[in-house]
Order: C-alpha cells, then structure tokens, then sequence
C-alpha cells in the first residue's frame, strides 16, 4: 500500500477528527477564533492523529478514546507551532502567514495556550489516569525544549547533545506519545505500547533532523518559508552544528550573528554550510534514527499494520519538502 493508500483508509477518521477540533475551538471571541480556525484550516500532514491510528489498529482502533488522544495530541502540536512562530519571529507556514505576522505576539500566544487549554479539557474524556500524566509530561517537555532553544539562540559553543536533547523534548517525545497513546487507548498489550513508543521516537527525531535538512536545501516554494530561516534566526541545527567545526565558516557565521544590518551574507553562509559536509552529516545521522525505527517494527507482528508503518516511517525520513 502507498503513503496516499495508507491515508485514504484514514480518510473517514481524520475527517472526524478535523471536525471536533473545529468544534472544539469554536469561540464568540472574534480574533481568538479566527486565529485558531485559519490555524486548523491551514492543514498539514496530520501525522499524529495517522500514528494515533495506525498504531491502534495493534488493538481496538474503534474505542472511542483512540480519536479523542488523536484529537488532543493534534491540538498540542498546533499549540506548540503558534507559540513556535512568536519564538522563531516566524511571518510564514506553510506558506501562509502566522498568527503572530496577522495580529500580533500577544495574540498569538493565548491563541496557543487556547488551544493547549482545549488539548487537556479533551482529554478529560480519556478515562485512563497513566494517559494523562504523560500528555501532561508533553507539554512540559516541549515547553522545556523551547527554553532551550531560546537559551542556545546564536550560541556557537553549545554541543551535540544540546542539539539532539532539544529536538527530542521540541518534536520526537510528541510523536513517540502519539504512537503509545495510540497503543495504549486501543487496550494493547504493554510490550506492544512500549516497543511502538520507541518507534515513534526514533521516527521523530529522523523527521526533525529532515527538516533541518530541507531549511538549507528546500525552496522556499517547498517550505511555505524563506530558506535558511533557522540560522538567520539564530537557531543552530545539525548541519550548522557540524559546519561550526571549520574555523572559517565558523567565523562567518559569527559575523553574520554579529551584524545587525541587511549587509549580513547570509546567502554566502547557507551556501558555506551546504559545502562543509554538514548536510551529508545530518543526512547519515537521520539514518541511523531512520535504521533503529525499522529495527523496533521488526519484532512487531509482521502483518498490514505493521507494514503500514514501515512505510510511513520510509516516507518520513526521506521526504523532500
């Protein structure tokens, strides 16, 4: 079965799942639902609530709490981008723009934490205690991964394992709780629910590590933004990280850090980065995350499901745009 085979056996449960979201933040609050309907509307690759899914499936994907943790994680992911797009001075996604370049910051940040908030009153549904403590653990995590992103904004010094503790609490732990909770919701065996936790996370931090791929080689048409915008906002992902190591990129990137006017060359920069072997870095470390999410679908049964999500996993960490 292909990606768009796998999606359309989807297509009557995303469908649901678009419309709670929509119902749920509904508002009389003009601005606040604007914001959080154009938000919604704007789409995406709805991967969390096909994981969700998917990895129901292993059990009883027809509970009724198996969409309500589809629905939740799904609000916490768009929670996360809008406040995501305050941090990063972010005008577009997806080719749109955000809700902080239409209004403004502040309105963009209780649009976030409105749609947090309607995340955990949906929750409230779920009538599994274990479940909530780790939705809870999320949105602490990614909180605590946008801090850190903050603290290491320009910072040429910072270390690997920033980089990748970052991306772990920012993106991965949100995909490897959407494949457990999917699990968990639809009553699966505990080795099962573990074994697909893992897998979620090693397929988070592979399609992370794309995106930070595609920032330096997508276009702008690709991305919905302006290429390089995470170093040109100060945020130093793999390929930067690896570029660091020779002085005299490394010394380019400071001055263009340093300079506070147009006459930075950024365009030199990224260019200067795309020539250090810093992507075919990242691309042989996206492997490797890649190789260990197919390692953990291996002791899965070997069945549809099973095959379903190897082909996501492929789909992901290979993606061009």
């Amino acid at each position: 079965m292909t990606i768009a085979g796998i999606y359309r056996t989807q297509k009557r449960n995303l469908k649901d799942i678009e419309q709670v979201m929509e119902n749920l933040l509904k508002t009389n609050h003009t601005t606040l639902h604007q914001a959080a309907v154009d938000l919604l509307r704007a789409g995406g690759k709805r991967i969390r609530p096909i994981l969700v899914m998917l990895s129901a499936e292993y059990g009883n994907p027809n509970h009724e709490d198996v969409k309500k943790a589809a629905v939740t994680l799904e609000l916490i992911h768009m929670a996360s981008l809008v406040h995501d797009d305050v941090v990063d001075n972010a005008n577009l996604r997806r080719g749109k723009k955000t809700v902080k370049a239409t209004w403004d910051n502040r309105v963009a940040m209780y649009t976030g934490d409105y749609i947090f908030a309607h995340s955990i009153e949906h929750m409230t549904g779920v009538q599994l205690p274990y479940a909530h403590q780790l939705v809870s653990k999320a949105i602490r995590d990614i909180s605590l991964g946008e801090i850190e992103q903050i603290r290491h904004l320009y910072n040429v010094d910072q270390h690997l394992r920033h980089y990748l503790l970052r991306i772990k609490r920012k993106t991965a732990l949100l995909i490897a709780l959407s494949c457990q909770l999917g699990a968990l919701t639809a009553g699966c065996p505990q080795d099962i629910v573990r074994k697909l936790y893992y897998f979620g996370y090693f397929i988070g931090m592979s399609y992370q590590i794309i995106d930070d791929i595609l920032d330096f080689v997508g276009t702008e048409k690709q991305l919905g933004k302006p290429s390089g915008s995470d170093l040109k906002q100060g945020n130093i992902t793999l390929p930067t990280l690896f570029a660091l190591s020779i002085p005299d990129v490394r010394q380019r990137v400071i001055s263009c850090f340093e300079s506070n006017d147009d006459q930075a060359d950024w365009d030199g920069v990224i260019q200067s980065v795309k020539q250090s072997g810093g992507i075919e870095y990242a691309e042989s470390m996206n492997e490797r995350y890649l190789d260990k999410a197919l390692n953990v679908l291996k002791s899965l049964p070997q069945n549809q499901v099973t095959e379903n999500l190897r082909k996501i996993a492929d789909y992901l960490g290979k993606r061009k745009y």
